[in-house]
């Protein structure tokens, strides 16, 4: 469990920043060079490759050199960790509100009997 906890920490931790997550969304459609990666950001290199860093960190994206490029590819399996929390916090937050409807509707119908 605690190594669950420390590489979903990694991921959220990854995914809190938009340049992170944008970078995972282009990754999604395939993989991509970090020069095509950082063009709309309009950041400098050094500052982009901070984020490639975490972003490999948590394991999120794996790359590769071949001669002077860098290629990044989303490593999917890794978002599986984040995946499984939010199917859990889903599954126990259904049934918070399926407890506080029937309570509602209870409540309710004692208010119509008096």
């Amino acid at each position: 469990m605690e190594n669950y906890s420390a590489s979903l920490n990694n991921v959220f931790h990854a995914l809190a920043d938009p340049t992170r997550r944008a970078v995972i969304a282009k990754l999604g459609g395939g993989s991509a060079s970090i020069k095509e990666l950082a063009e709309p950001f309009g950041l400098g290199l050094p500052t982009f490759l901070k984020h490639i860093k975490v972003l490999e960190s948590s394991g999120l994206i794996a790359s590769e050199k071949v001669g002077r490029v860098r290629t990044c590819k989303l490593r999917r399996a890794n978002l599986t960790a984040a995946e499984k929390w939010f199917d859990q916090q889903r599954t126990v937050w259904e049934s918070r509100y399926n407890n506080l409807d029937n309570l509602l509707t209870t409540l309710k119908g004692e208010e119509n009997e008096s």
